[in-house]
């Protein structure tokens, strides 16, 4: 439904003046859910703006998080979407837009809360003048047209740039928590005029996923520093930040511009109120010699630009993130003061894959056979976990396809290397029959460029058939990019590229990696 016909069902409920709001709008929520979950709720609102309101706020909740949905609950932004729907100027709708911007709430959440007003409104005790209203095209016509001249901040709606689109989709899908992270960063953007937020954390602690989330709810501009994928130079990194500046503030003849002078061109873009957050993944993966900042990130920042940044832990001589006068914060996810809150989330990321992932039925299966509670097999496994999210990541999966029948839960492994050392022992790498499989692995650290099917099998010297058989049994583990029309593989997670690497150190396969380093150098030179 048109947001246009909602401000029609606002003027048709709405009383002609403003009269004093009430102070409780989120105990009248709460009492008539109260009332809904007993069946003595009126299914017909009131007339007056508060019922209808109250109601809204009701229904919104069920599907909403609490940071929304208490933007909607305050009082100021209330008075705020009364005024610019009531008096429908173009002060008090910059007034609503400014306020919800500054909040960091998504322009989409106030279009879905208009919906459910609307719904609400025409379910009301007196709805024909809103059916009258919503039934007039030329008032329809009108409104839109108003609303196209005031529009004066970028489409917030943009999809994703293709390169991330689908990082970004499986980041999230199982996304849960991490509240915390998010109310330090708010409290960074209220704090200050500008500047860079990094979160910090070791392999696993799901920064990727903080930084998917964060550009999935406020569809941010990001960049995704990939190793694996080659994609973490300075030069990829402008070319992307450059372009989807271009196309969300339509930037002219900024072609060629640097970081510093599309920054600029943004910040007179902006209307007051809003900011610019751009969101930079896994700084530890870029690829750039020298001293400077890594990816060039100005030195010096305008007003309402911000960067949210993710990187590993580093020796502070590898910083390399110099400023002048523009704040920087950071949030270390190995803090001993956010241990409770780490272990908490993944809990509830167990308590998800449990309950509400169908696909991983054989997880609850082999639970129920174990006699094991829920609440004590949640609590375990976050132990064992270390509060490492790629760790549940590959042993829920594991447990769900049937991996670990013949394992306790007190024997399953503990932490993330533990993981990777049993599952190399499990596939038998330490003996000399699993040569082969150990050979390919090598292959994939050492050729850092996606080799082919056929470029593996050429190296290891055996049929393309023998190669296959040996990556479908590590299939978790790797990617398929299609490269000039190419099926390729490289390994996907830096955290298992980094254990691979580790075993070419150690006495036994030493030798072993020796020799397919010089047959790759044979095979290419």
């Amino acid at each position: 439904m048109s947001i246009d016909l909602v401000f029609n069902a606002i003027k048709a409920i709405a009383p002609a003046t403003v009269s004093p709001l009430i102070n409780l709008a989120q105990s009248q929520e709460s009492v008539i859910k109260a009332l809904q979950q007993l069946g003595l709720a009126k299914i017909q609102p009131g007339s007056n703006f508060e019922q209808v309101y109250g109601y809204t706020l009701a229904d919104y909740s069920k599907s909403n998080s609490e940071s929304t949905l208490n933007f909607f609950r305050n009082k100021e932004n209330k008075e705020a979407f009364w005024k610019a729907c009531v008096a429908f100027d173009d002060e008090e709708w910059n007034t609503l837009k400014a306020k919800a911007q500054k909040a960091q709430i998504d322009w989409v959440k106030v279009e879905e809360f208009y919906e459910v007003f609307i719904k609400v409104a025409n379910r009301s005790i007196n709805p024909e003048q809103i059916i009258a209203y919503a039934q007039n095209q030329e008032i329809i016509a009108t409104l839109k047209a108003l609303l196209k001249s005031q529009s004066k901040e970028p489409v917030k709606d943009l999809p994703y740039p293709d390169e991330f689109k689908a990082l970004i989709e499986n980041k999230i899908e199982a996304f849960c928590g991490r509240v915390f992270v998010f109310n330090e960063f708010d409290k960074f953007l209220e704090k200050h005029p500008k500047g860079y937020f990094t979160v910090i954390g070791d392999a696993g602690m799901g920064k990727s996923a903080i930084a998917a989330q964060y550009v999935s709810k406020y569809k941010a501009i990001c960049y995704f520093n990939i190793r694996a994928e080659a994609r973490n130079t300075p030069e990829q990194f402008l070319q992307s930040i450059r372009q989807q500046l271009i196309n969300r503030y339509q930037l002219q003849n900024a072609e060629n511009d640097n970081l510093p002078t599309l920054l600029t061109k943004v910040n007179e873009k902006l209307v007051t109120g809003e900011r610019l957050v751009i969101v930079v993944d896994a700084l530890d993966e870029v690829e750039q010699p020298g001293s400077g900042n890594l990816l060039d990130l100005p030195k010096i920042l305008n007003d309402k630009i911000y960067f949210l940044l993710t990187r590993r832990r580093y020796p502070q001589n590898e910083k390399r993130l110099l400023t002048e006068g523009v704040p920087q914060e950071e949030l270390d996810l190995t803090g001993r003061h956010y241990e409770e809150y780490n272990h908490k989330d993944v809990k509830e990321y167990i308590s998800l894959f449990i309950n509400e992932k169908p696909e991983h039925g054989g997880l609850k299966t082999w639970i129920q056979k174990r006699n094991i509670s829920p609440p004590y097999f949640i609590e375990q496994v976050a132990q064992k976990s270390e509060n490492n999210f790629m760790y549940l990541y590959y042993v829920l999966r594991s447990i769900a396809k049937g991996d670990y029948q013949n394992l306790s839960l007190e024997t399953l492994p503990d932490g993330l290397e533990d993981y990777y050392q049993q599952h190399w022992q499990q596939m038998g790498m330490d003996k000399p029959p699993q040569k082969l499989m150990v050979i390919i692995l090598f292959i994939l650290v050492r050729v850092t460029t996606s080799p082919t099917l056929k470029m593996i099998a050429e190296i290891a010297n055996v049929e393309e058939h023998e190669v296959e058989k040996v990556l479908d049994k590590w299939a978790e583990y790797l990617r398929k990019p299609e490269i000039e029309g190419q099926l390729c593989y490289r390994i996907y997670h830096t955290s298992f590229l980094d254990f691979l690497k580790a075993k070419r150190d150690l006495q036994d396969t030493r030798r072993l990696f020796e020799e397919v380093s010089k047959r790759i150098s044979d095979y290419l030179y």
